[in-house]
């Protein structure tokens, strides 16, 4: 049956049957094609569809013939209770699939990824998540399903990253962020993304070409090599310098420029009052933390404490990014610098 599409590379495939599904727009009678590395998911005849989401064409497809699950948790064979206590969410890095398993269903990880394998799109291997550890950020991983390296390619908001979700930090929760944050640097403006992992924000400000010059520093130098690699034969990779140095001997000598990004949401705090110094005068902050969800409001009071013994800061934008556990969120403070 002949049917509008969207076509995007299979390791989007789990986000944007999301985002469609979000949307309204995703026919669920119909089967979504595999085209190589590209999947082809059919849509309503009506309603907008980003650019950024994909490529808009005309695909034949084959009618659903049996109920496909909704939910991963149904293709595993488990009581209901079982059920219940695992996660509803993963990420997708890639074609790398992670997910969170509570202690006492940690044994049974193996079927887990088993169902993860085969209800993500274009997934290639699956991993339980065993948290970020350590300065340098490097996740804890242990494979369930699946095979190769814990290295691939993720795209997001138009761009190809480098990621080895062993090696360096990378999550795709931040995707709309990143892009937010790329939208507001002006013509000429001078930016610093501190403890930028492997660079989303850096490539992602450094592609649109609005900014003069981004630096993007980390300690992890496999971090800083991963972003290399995104960087390597773009036209705009010149105007992005990776720098593989601890936050705290890059502040002491940097310039100020008009924006800074400090993604350091467990530890960041420590270290706001040093890299304020970098922010140039009216130039932005853009701070990240972990907060309690009844106490957002205060931490707004409360950073701008922190910061005003430097003189005339002012927190002009706060939000939830997205929950963390089920009693807080990583949160976004744009905190502003007087003239």
């Amino acid at each position: 049956m002949r049917s509008r599409a969207l076509l995007v590379p299979r390791s989007r495939g789990e986000s944007t049957r999301r985002t469609l599904i979000e949307a309204g727009l995703l026919r669920t009678d119909l089967t979504i094609l595999r085209e190589g590395g590209e999947l082809a998911f059919p849509l309503r005849e009506s309603g907008a569809v980003s650019r950024e989401w994909g490529t808009e064409t005309v695909r034949d497809f084959e009618p659903v013939t049996a109920a496909s699950p909704s939910r991963y948790v149904d293709l595993l064979d488990w009581p209901a209770t079982e059920k219940e206590r695992l996660p509803r969410s993963f990420d997708v890095i890639g074609d790398v699939v992670l997910v969170r398993l509570p202690s006492e269903l940690v044994s049974r990880g193996p079927a887990v990824g088993e169902a993860l394998l085969a209800f993500v799109p274009g997934a290639r291997i699956v991993g339980r998540d065993l948290g970020v550890h350590g300065p340098e950020r490097r996740r804890r991983v242990e494979r369930l399903a699946g095979t190769g390296s814990w290295r691939t390619r993720h795209r997001e908001n138009g761009i190809v990253l480098e990621v080895d979700v062993e090696r360096a930090y990378f999550s795709p929760r931040l995707a709309r962020e990143h892009a937010r944050v790329a939208v507001e640097v002006r013509p000429g403006e001078r930016v610093y993304d501190l403890c930028c992992g492997v660079g989303p924000f850096a490539v992602t400000i450094g592609r649109d070409g609005r900014a003069s010059h981004v630096t993007a520093v980390d300690a992890n130098p496999e971090a800083i090599a991963l972003l290399e690699a995104s960087l390597a034969g773009q036209s705009y990779q010149g105007r992005v310098t990776p720098l593989a140095i601890p936050l705290e001997s890059f502040v002491t000598t940097a310039e100020p420029v008009e924006r800074v990004i400090l993604n350091l949401p467990h530890e960041g705090i420590k270290y706001l009052t040093s890299v304020a110094r970098t922010v140039a005068p009216r130039g932005r902050l853009y701070y990240y933390e972990i907060a309690p969800r009844d106490e957002f409001e205060r931490r707004a009071k409360d950073v701008e404490h922190t910061l005003n013994p430097e003189g005339g800061w002012t927190v002009v934008e706060r939000r939830r990014v997205h929950p963390y556990s089920p009693a807080s969120d990583l949160v976004a403070f744009v905190i502003e610098r007087a003239a």
